[in-house]
């Protein structure tokens, strides 16, 4: 061969590699398309995938089993230390305070669980002060349930009939359930707080029983026996006998307190007023003792002296005529009445025989004769 057919023959080898060359070559990214890609992290995947149902369910078998707990801890019974437990609950107690105080007591409640269960009966967004009483063998369930409800053990004080209204505040004061709101007011002031319009205080709460609950304030309780007051001498005053020379309801209010104070026996209460009333009709003194120790106050030792019947004061009905200026005491509802309703008699006198009744004259000389057989002892 030639030269130049060497020549050819080379040149034509190098044409045919410069046309393959191209189908040799290897493309990097083709080799990686064409070539399965193997993720690190695919195998665990589905092997987690797997086991997710499952822990699902350790899950839920998991909560539903605290739920029960939870539940039966919720119904079944609290021990509790004695038999029955009270607790005072104040105002704005929270849960936790709550709690503390039924462990304090021999309660024996889970403070915590307690809080979330109150919250979630929403006790503390309701719940009433006062004392509150649980007994052996209440679930926790109950207690919350009482707390929702507000269910305290009532407290009682009894104002009594004849009373005056510093005997009515001390008795309030000494009342340890009462929020004492009134004890560094006056009685001007007391009046004004519960709405009253007179002047003076006397007379004006009515006597009776009142139920309230621990650590309500005193000044409702004062209103209360107020506004039953008032509805009383209403009522018995819209009734009162067309003949009555009493002028005002306020006066038959202070006929009321002196006829309370004066009566022995109920069933004499009524003729005791028929008396009083007779003697405002005539303008005759009503010379009662009780309105004369009235206006002696603190002075009073208990003996009422003859300077005492002549010694003038406002209230002293031994030198002034009709009604003195306020009632004395605290009229209950059948003195009211009785004031207003008296007994029709003739009576213009009576005098205590010693036994709780009394003497009942129509001239001053059968009186006299009874004032001397039942308070000298016949020695007149």
């Amino acid at each position: 061969m030639g030269t130049a057919d060497r020549k050819g023959a080379s040149s034509a080898r190098r044409a045919r590699h410069a046309v393959t060359a191209p189908r040799l070559a290897k493309d990097p990214a083709a080799a990686a398309a064409k070539t399965p890609r193997k993720t690190p992290c695919a195998a665990p995947a589905r092997e987690a995938g797997r086991w997710l149902p499952a822990l699902a369910v350790v899950v839920l078998l998991a909560c539903a089993g605290v739920a029960a707990l939870l539940w039966q801890w919720y119904r079944q019974p609290l021990p509790i230390r004695d038999e029955r437990v009270e607790i005072t609950v104040p105002p704005g107690a929270s849960a936790r305070a709550i709690a503390e105080a039924l462990r304090a007591r021999g309660v024996d409640v889970n403070a915590d669980l307690f809080v979330v269960a109150a919250r979630l009966a929403e006790v503390t967004r309701q719940l009433r002060a006062g004392r509150y009483e649980f007994t052996r063998g209440m679930r926790l369930v109950d207690v919350i349930e009482r707390l929702r409800r507000g269910e305290t053990l009532k407290e009682k004080l009894t104002i009594v009939e004849g009373w005056t209204f510093r005997e009515m505040r001390a008795a309030l004061a000494a009342q340890p359930q009462l929020r004492r709101d009134s004890e560094r007011l006056t009685d001007a002031q007391v009046l004004a707080a519960v709405g009253a319009a007179e002047p003076h205080p006397e007379g004006l709460f009515a006597p009776d029983t009142y139920v309230f609950d621990a650590g309500s304030s005193d000044l409702e309780l004062l209103r209360q026996a107020y506004r039953a007051q008032q509805a009383r001498l209403a009522r018995a005053w819209a009734e009162r006998g067309a003949d009555s020379p009493l002028k005002s309801p306020y006066e038959a209010l202070i006929l009321a307190s002196i006829v309370e104070k004066e009566t022995g026996q109920a069933a004499e209460r009524a003729r005791i007023a028929g008396v009083f009333v007779n003697r405002l009709r005539i303008g005759m003194l009503l010379q009662t003792d009780p309105t004369v120790i009235y206006g002696l106050g603190e002075k009073f030792d208990g003996n009422l002296r003859k300077r005492d019947l002549t010694t003038d004061t406002p209230y002293n009905t031994y030198t002034r005529a009709g009604l003195p200026p306020t009632p004395i005491a605290l009229p209950g509802a059948a003195s009211i009445e009785a004031a207003l309703k008296p007994e029709v008699t003739r009576a213009l006198y009576f005098v205590a025989r010693g036994d709780g009744t009394s003497q009942f004259s129509d001239s001053l000389a059968d009186h006299n004769r009874a004032v001397a057989r039942y308070q000298l002892g016949g020695r007149r």
